[in-house]
């Protein structure tokens, strides 16, 4: 059965309220004395405070909607139901735990493997971007994503390359780099995904990318992206993938943006990996 208008707001309702409340827990947590664990190695940290924050989002979502499936970073997949709930607790867990205010909470509700509702909360700046099947906003008031036409003007925010893009791509990935960094106005590598795609969404930037990603770091921001007018691909091994939520690459762009040297290095990178071999360790 298709989600409604109507379901997608009241899942927007709940998402936005889930994410709102480990506002206060994260805001007390950052630039406190914290312990830093490491999932995949040095570079992919964790702390007690992403952990805790899902469980929290997990608690308040299934109290709202219990027949529901959590896809959390840090707990993995469990439950079923109709609706999927896609949560991220701390999308930037680096920034978070080195002191930088450039960190998220992200949630994402999907249903028939499309997302119909989001948000992407920013407890330092107090920005709250959600979407549904309605519309996207910023707090309560409407979003419309906004684009410089051409590169040479345009702001591109990714988090690339990282320690996972030199293990896919090794010394390719600086020429890449060097490919968008000469050809935008200006290149920025800012540590969180979901953030990034909401900032395009406001028109605060105009372009975003990543390689090897998961649907936590991209499904809500995407989704406010789209709501917003803006366009999000999705890309495996060179070619379209959909949902997009679902694709190990992606890129994405405000309204108005036309960006060819974006798109070659896309789908060029993209297809010289394949997405269902984890990236080599060091």
């Amino acid at each position: 059965m298709t989600v409604t208008v109507v379901e997608s707001q009241q899942l927007r309702r709940v998402a936005v309220q889930a994410a709102l409340g480990v506002g206060d827990q994260l805001r007390d947590a950052f630039r406190a004395p914290m312990q830093r664990d490491f999932k995949r190695d040095a570079h992919d940290i964790v702390t007690v405070h992403d952990r805790a924050a899902e469980q929290s989002i997990t608690a308040a979502l299934l109290d709202d909607v219990p027949d529901a499936m959590i896809v959390g970073e840090e707990g993995g997949t469990r439950g079923s139901g109709r609706v999927q709930w896609h949560i991220d607790p701390i999308d930037g867990t680096s920034n978070f735990a080195r002191g930088l205010a450039y960190w998220c909470v992200s949630i994402a509700a999907v249903a028939d493997e499309q997302v119909v509702a989001g948000v992407v909360f920013d407890p330092m700046a107090q920005n709250v971007f959600s979407a549904d099947l309605s519309g996207a906003w910023l707090g309560d008031a409407p979003l419309r994503s906004d684009a410089a036409p051409d590169e040479i003007d345009a702001t591109l925010i990714s988090s690339f390359p990282n320690p996972k893009d030199t293990w896919l791509f090794g010394e390719t990935a600086y020429e890449a780099q060097s490919r968008l960094v000469a050809s935008f106005g200006a290149v920025r590598n800012l540590g969180s995904g979901a953030l990034n795609l909401a900032h395009v969404a406001a028109g605060w930037a105009d372009a975003t990318m990543g390689f090897y990603t998961n649907s936590w770091d991209i499904a809500a921001g995407g989704f406010i992206l789209e709501q917003a007018g803006g366009s999000i691909r999705g890309l495996a091994a060179g070619a379209d993938r959909e949902p997009f939520h679902l694709a190990p690459d992606y890129y994405a762009t405000g309204v108005g943006g036309d960006y060819p040297t974006l798109t070659s290095v896309m789908t060029d990178w993209s297809s010289r990996y394949d997405a269902g071999d984890p990236p080599p360790h060091r």
